[in-house]
């Protein structure tokens, strides 16, 4: 049905509100992205208006329909809705501070700054293929509570960058794989990025492309309301994830920078500002919006309270079980994993085989944990017999194949994380260069993920340096609000899995292919060795006269305890090896402890097969490092080690001719 043409009237008058809004706060901030708030404001005002569902007293109610801005440079445009739609905690003060110290209204949406922004957004794309991973998780919640519980839709509205991006592409075949019906795509089709016209750079058929997908596909009008209701309405009723191009014009309104990329990252202008102002009759007093608009934006507001209260009370019938289950940021039960019931003994094991053990326990008593791999299941022992795959027709698994997609992996992660499951993935280790954009993003947000990194090292052997991590570990160890654990053990990898299920952010398990031996075959340590970041796992002979301490972290500490034999036997020396899972918790112990750990040793040591960045903080600038100064080789695990002089006979061999041992 068409609108009536004061209907349309109303509407745009409403839209001019956040085209204002928009204007002024970046222009007070004299920073910004103006044009594409101004180019989706008519869109944005029909979905507050007549689709989204939401509550701006209860911005976190679970049933909301997810509104993520991948776009997020044109942030103003949830800003002025949040503000218009009355939403709580969120004042004209917040817009007039736009890109300021303290105020909600980040550069880009930032999801701790207020609790309606869905997820912080930035990197083009990212916001898009969270949204597939938050689409997922409310076919999950459905599959387990039933469509009066949740029924809510994601709507991710995109701009030209974000679909140039990969991992868009990579995100959304595996929403078109999944038949994701509650996914809706708003694509700002304004033909303009940074540079000029996107004739600059795309030509392809954006709709063939997205039908290919296993989308449904149309392209509209941006700023006829008509058009805009119809599509929403097709795309709320169809069987597939739904794509909308909304032909739209850059800074609409405006005078000389409608349609042009000079709107995309600056202010308008004060020229500019009055021109359209005056076009759409428009008080020039900045931010200031009519009451009589004002109070029709705070009645959009309102629309939702009978679906609110009709929501609650289906809530209220569900049992205490269920609302657990429900609840974003579920528990996880920690007390489900028994180190004494693995049964430790003598055998070689691959900490990724240890992983998988545990990982399989821990799923058994967990129905909140999501696991995942990108085409390596197997080979990192992330799917088992507790574990059952989702598909198109059946939500109700735990695991997820997400194929050779690792960058749409970890943002879809994000989307599940944010949605209140844990999300478990495996993948190669030296993959996660494929990931870092997400696993950057899962740091900022500090959502908490795991990603569970196999074949951490030259240990890889045959595949040669295009499969073995050397720069990985430090770099990830510079990354802020994560976590990197690298066990040496059975027992190591069970802790360090302890430690990450109580981190509230993501962390990384690093772990060998290669069989390591098991150095502690005790199941009842009274604390968690591990959580100290650092600890003694081989004391020496004399603690009162140390003259080394070799530090060393997974594959390497066996190497590390085989050195110790050598020097202790065969050269009277008094070496203590301490073991490092983790830097991040050794360094909120302080340099206290580290040294206790150090005590009066002569020499410092470690024994890493990667970057030595990172490891002088411990050894000092005196230390000796043995590690990978270049790129592995092809050839078997032992050989290289050999070769890059990382067997325990070599490290001796430069240990005695240190000039501390002259």
């Amino acid at each position: 049905m068409k609108l009536e043409k004061n209907q349309k009237l109303l509407l745009q008058e409403l839209s001019n509100c956040i085209r204002i809004l928009t204007a002024d706060a970046i222009e007070t901030a004299k920073s910004g992205h103006p044009g594409m708030p101004l180019g989706m404001a008519d869109v944005m005002t029909v979905l507050a208006f007549k689709f989204l569902k939401f509550n701006p007293g209860q911005p976190k109610w679970f049933n909301r329909d997810r509104l993520v801005l991948s776009a997020g440079h044109g942030s103003m445009l949830l800003y002025a809705f949040y503000y218009l739609a009355g939403f709580k905690d969120f004042s004209l003060n917040e817009i007039k501070t736009l890109r300021s110290f303290g105020s909600k209204a980040a550069g880009h949406p930032e999801s701790h700054l207020y609790e309606a922004i869905e997820t912080t957004t930035g990197p083009l794309g990212q916001g898009f293929a969270t949204s597939v991973g938050m689409a997922i998780a409310q076919k999950k919640y459905q599959a387990h509570l039933g469509q009066n519980i949740c029924n809510y839709k994601v709507y991710s509205i995109v701009g030209d960058g974000c679909l140039m991006e990969g991992v868009s592409y990579e995100a959304a075949s595996l929403a078109g794989h999944l038949k994701l019906d509650n996914l809706i795509v708003i694509f700002d089709d304004n033909g303009i990025s940074i540079d000029g016209s996107t004739s600059l750079t795309v030509s392809e058929d954006h709709l063939t492309k997205f039908k290919a997908f296993g989308f449904e596909a149309e392209s509209i009008n941006g700023h006829d309301f008509d058009q805009i209701t119809e599509a929403l309405n097709r795309a709320n009723a169809s069987n597939k994830p739904y794509f909308i191009a909304c032909k739209t014009i850059i800074a609409k309104g405006t005078n000389l920078k409608a349609g042009s990329e000079k709107s995309h990252g600056s202010p308008l202008g004060s020229s500019e500002i009055e021109y359209l102002k005056n076009s759409i009759s428009f008080n020039n007093t900045p931010f200031e919006i009519e009451d009589r608009l004002f109070n029709v934006w705070q009645e959009a507001g309102k629309r939702n309270e009978e679906l609110f209260d009709k929501w609650q009370q289906a809530f209220a019938k569900l049992s205490p079980k269920e609302k657990e289950y429900l609840g974003e940021g579920g528990t996880v039960n920690y007390q489900s994993l028994n180190l004494e019931s693995f049964g430790i003994n003598n055998q070689m094991e691959a900490t990724r085989v240890s992983s998988g053990k545990i990982l399989q326990e821990l799923v058994k008593h967990n129905d909140k944990i999501i696991c995942g791999s990108a085409d390596l299941s197997l080979s990192n022992n992330v799917f088992g017999v507790n574990n059952k795959a989702i598909n198109a027709q059946d939500f109700s698994g735990n695991f997820i194949h997400y194929g050779v997609r690792e960058h749409a992996m970890a943002a879809i992660m994000n989307g599940l994380a944010l949605s209140g499951l844990l999300p478990i993935v495996g993948t190669f280790f030296v993959f996660s260069d494929y990931m870092r954009p997400a696993i950057r993003l899962a740091s900022i947000m500090r959502t908490k993920v795991i990603y569970i990194m196999t074949h951490d090292s030259i240990g890889v052997g045959e595949d040669g340096p295009t499969h073995q991590p050397i720069e990985h570990l430090a770099s990830f160890r510079a990354m802020p609000n994560i976590k990197v654990f690298r066990p040496a053990d059975f027992v190591e990898t069970f802790e360090c899995y302890i430690e990450a299920l109580h981190y509230d952010g993501p962390s990384i398990l690093a772990l060998s292919r290669q069989n390591l031996k098991q150095l502690s075959l005790s199941s009842k340590r009274q604390n968690n060795l591990c959580a100290l970041g650092a600890y003694v796992i081989s004391e020496a002979k004399d603690n009162k006269n140390i003259s080394i301490v070799i530090f060393a972290s997974g594959s390497e500490v066996s190497i590390g305890l085989e050195a110790k034999e050598i020097l202790e036997k065969s050269y009277g020396k008094s070496v203590r090896v301490v073991s490092v899972p983790c830097f991040e918790n050794l360094n909120q112990r302080g340099q206290g402890y580290l040294k206790e750990l150090v005590s009066d040793a002569k020499l410092k040591v470690a024994i890493e097969a990667g970057s030595s960045l990172g490891w002088h903080k411990i050894i000092g600038l005196d230390g000796m490092f043995f590690g990978m100064d270049q790129f592995g080789l092809s050839a078997s695990a032992e050989v290289l080690y050999n070769h890059f002089g990382l067997a325990p006979e070599k490290i001796v061999k430069s240990i005695i001719t240190h000039p501390y041992f002259k």
